[in-house]
Order: C-alpha cells, then sequence, then structure tokens
C-alpha cells in the first residue's frame, strides 16, 4: 500500500507514509531526520508547553534532532540520550527493555552512569518523536527514576492511537491508527 496521512504539525503540512506494523494494521511514521523546518518548529511548539526543566533525556535515535533543538533553544547546554546499544566509552550502565511498535522486538536502553550521576536530583523532561504504547516512555521513566531524576514532564511530537488520551503526556498533535485500506480505525 503507498497510502499516505496528512497531517499539520507546528503549522507545517507533511505527508506520512502508512506502514504495516502488523496484519491489517498499520502506523503513519513520522520521520524527523532532515527534515529541519519541521524539528525546529516543534522544537519551538514543544517549548512553549514544557514545565520549568534542567535536563532533556530522549531515547536513540529518531527524536534525538528534536532534542537538540530543545536544548539549544532553551539555553540547556546538554542533553541525554539513552543509548539503544552499548558504547565502548559508556561506563555503570544502567539498563531496561523496552517493546517498541515501530521495530517490533524487544530493545533495551542504556544511559552512561556519568549522565545517570548528571541527572540526580534534576528536573528531567523526556522528549521523544512519537509516543504510542508507552513502552519507551516507561523504560525512560525507569532509567531516570533509577538515577534519582526528577520526572516533570513527558512530551512528544505526536501521540498516537490510545497515547493521545493519556493525561500524563503533552503532545502536540493526534496521530491515528490504520486499517490495510488506509482507513482510520482508533
Amino acid at each position: 500500500m503507498d497510502k499516505t496521512y496528512s497531517i499539520n504539525i507546528a503549522g507545517l503540512k507533511r505527508e506520512l507514509p502508512l506502514c504495516e506494523v502488523a496484519p491489517d494494521f498499520y502506523i503513519a511514521a513520522l520521520v524527523m531526520f532532515g527534515d529541519v523546518e519541521l524539528t525546529v518548529r516543534c522544537a519551538e511548539e514543544l517549548l512553549k508547553k514544557a514545565p520549568e526543566f534542567d535536563v532533556i533525556i530522549t531515547p536513540e535515535a529518531k527524536s534525538i534532532p528534536l532534542a537538540y533543538e530543545m536544548a539549544r533553544l532553551s539555553n540547556h547546554y546538554r542533553y541525554i540520550v539513552a543509548r539503544k546499544g552499548i558504547k565502548v566509552y559508556m561506563r555503570d550502565i544502567i539498563a531496561k527493555e523496552v517493546m517498541s511498535i515501530t521495530t517490533q522486538r524487544k530493545q533495551t536502553l542504556y544511559l552512561d552512569g556519568n549522565d545517570g550521576e548528571y541527572m540526580k536530583g534534576k528536573r528531567i523532561l523526556i522528549v521523544d518523536d512519537v509516543i504510542s504504547t508507552g513502552e519507551s516512555l516507561a523504560s525512560m521513566e525507569a532509567l531516570v527514576k533509577a538515577v534519582g531524576g526528577n520526572i516533570v514532564g513527558k512530551m512528544a511530537v505526536l501521540a498516537e492511537g490510545e497515547a493521545a488520551s493519556r493525561d500524563d503526556i503533552i503532545f502536540l498533535e493526534k496521530l491515528p491508527l490504520f486499517n490495510g485500506k488506509g482507513e482510520i480505525i482508533l
């Protein structure tokens, strides 16, 4: 199926390709990589809604440019990335498992001990591109709590499916789910 979903995000119109993640079940894929205009506008709009914070943390990888831009615009000169793999420079690693709808398998998010120490006692803002099942978000929350950070907000550009009805996340737009015909099912 070569269908797309038209959406207005932060005042910009984008066509998101529909991608099958299970039989007769499709999501509209937001890929911010390379779309500087969208990344900057989303960062600006999210910051208008953000609570006071000290540090942004984001899961690897699609939301890294968004976290960078939000940190830059808010004069926070450090942001933290929860990695999907262990890097040779990482020490005292903290790990939490996650089941992601977009990768269709279990993954583990890793946090470097130095980043964990930096977050201890600070106001932490969790940022992602899309919140769907909430699995990645739950792993991010567990990482922050494990190092003694204080979560002050959870934000995303889009809240997909049932995530849009949650009252514990801040997002810019709702993103529906689709069947194989490209019809909205949730």
